[in-house]
């Protein structure tokens, strides 16, 4: 299977509508990544908001642009939160966004992701483990880290893809991005990005950004792991350590949506 890669000039105008129209995003995120998402989100110019509450969620997933449900740390009252964002954020026509954190370790999740499917994401962003036991192919990989390369789990990502309607983004050394018809890859990154906690989630955050904006979805999605690749290139140039990574990771993500959307390596 082929798949076309993505650069710099490609994804220059997604960077563009995605500064324009500063999308608001509703974030039923994990416990441990809140903070973290929002700074991410607020970096690229986004809005985020963390509505949790049954009846508020609801309300709020018709108002806000895009929705992400991430199961990180998900309980059975945070279930019936997001049953309810979704409901409202599909019957107001906005795009949401599933990140299947640890899907195929643990049974409540899995199950849950499963119930949640039918009810059509725009886009799933996970790594190979999680997307390969969402289609139903693995039994999944060691809690929230993947056994498999992002290279193994293309096909059951297009499968997927073809399965839920949505733009899949399976992710890691290379991130592959399709819609079940077409596939777009994107390179480089740096390991460093496993090191700090909720890079992965927080990426999930700018894909349901990116959901709505105007365009093509599958370049759209692909774009928001571009420039998580890239501000972690550009990270690693000036770090010491995770900790400083992570304020260098915020300041690249701001400098690619605000000063550096022209780059085309």
């Amino acid at each position: 299977m082929s798949s076309d890669l993505l650069c710099g000039s490609h994804a220059a105008p997604v960077v563009t509508q995605l500064r324009r129209h500063a999308p608001l995003v509703h974030c039923i995120t994990n416990d441990v990544v809140q903070n973290f998402t929002a700074n991410v989100l607020l970096a690229l110019g986004a809005s985020p908001a963390m509505v949790v509450d049954t009846e508020e969620a609801a309300q709020f997933a018709a108002i806000a642009d895009a929705l992400l449900i991430n199961l990180g740390t998900l309980t059975h009252p945070q279930q019936q939160a997001m049953r309810a964002a979704i409901d409202s954020a599909c019957a107001a026509g906005k795009p949401w966004t599933l990140d299947p954190v640890a899907v195929g370790a643990l049974t409540l999740r899995t199950e849950f992701a499963q119930e949640i499917l039918a009810r059509r994401p725009a886009a799933i962003r996970g790594n190979a483990s999680e997307i390969r036991a969402l289609a139903g192919e693995s039994g999944g990989g060691r809690g929230v880290d993947a056994t498999e390369s992002a290279h193994q789990a293309r096909e059951a990502a297009c499968l997927l893809a073809r399965r839920s309607g949505a733009v899949v983004a399976v992710t890691g050394e290379v991130d592959y991005i399709t819609d079940g018809e077409r596939t777009v890859a994107v390179e480089g990154g740096t390991a460093m990005l496993t090191r700090v906690v909720g890079t992965g989630c927080a990426l999930s955050a700018v894909v349901a950004a990116c959901c709505a904006l105007p365009g093509d979805r599958l370049e759209n999605v692909a774009t928001a792991c571009w420039l998580m690749k890239r501000a972690g290139e550009q990270a690693l140039t000036v770090s010491r350590g995770p900790g400083s990574f992570a304020s260098a990771l915020l300041d690249n993500l701001h400098a690619q949506a605000f000063g550096g959307a022209h780059e085309t390596h």
